[in-house]
């Protein structure tokens, strides 16, 4: 499963992760993002981890945890909380209160407030109503173990945290919620409350 054939932008940061799944990714950006840290220009101020660019607005209460690399033109709000890894792409907005865990999150998307985004990879141009959800674990569940639907084929990631990958244009209505294992193809429409589980068990 390329993520570039969901993401158009991934490769143009990524590309030398290109061959590895999303839950690979994911697993390992405190790793990547250590790494790619070393390639930002001097557009951005680096400290203890943690680039930023110039042009980055970050509201009072807002907990950036390293590694992190946010991009030209980011928005965090008020008591956002990053960890565990995470790349904000260009115009990024990471509202009020949102929880972003070991993710990627590309170019002029949108977490509204009160979400979380769990172990996942977000496309350009996506946007989270508020109180809307990507759950990266099975708790509720014996078998932890995340699959995943790709193309009609379910998929063993042997992971059990992963969270969702989501193409570029998608939109998620509030407080809905995406389960672990989530695949979403470009310009998919979540509605508001609805629940996705693409794999049954």
């Amino acid at each position: 499963m390329k993520v570039s054939n969901y993401i158009t932008a991934f490769e143009n940061h990524f590309e030398k992760y290109s061959h590895l799944s999303p839950w690979q990714i994911t697993s390992r950006l405190t790793e990547v993002l250590t790494e790619l840290l070393e390639s930002c220009d001097s557009d951005f101020s680096i400290h203890e981890g943690i680039a930023l660019h110039k042009t980055v607005t970050i509201e009072k209460g807002a907990i950036i945890k390293a590694p992190a690399i946010i991009g030209p033109k980011c928005f965090i709000g008020a008591h956002a909380y990053l960890r565990g890894g995470v790349f904000l792409g260009q115009g990024v907005t990471i509202g009020p209160g949102c929880e972003v865990k070991s993710s990627i999150v590309f170019d002029h998307s949108s977490l509204a407030h009160f979400n979380f985004v769990g172990d996942s990879i977000v496309g350009s141009y996506v946007n989270f109503e508020a109180g809307a959800v990507i759950a990266n674990h099975y708790n509720e569940r014996q078998d932890k173990q995340i699959r995943v639907l790709h193309q009609g084929r379910v998929v063993e990631t042997g992971s059990t945290k992963f969270g969702a990958l989501v193409a570029d244009n998608c939109k998620i209505g509030a407080n809905a919620v995406l389960s672990p294992g989530t695949v979403l193809e470009r310009k998919k429409v979540v509605k508001r409350l609805e629940l996705v589980e693409q794999v049954m068990e």
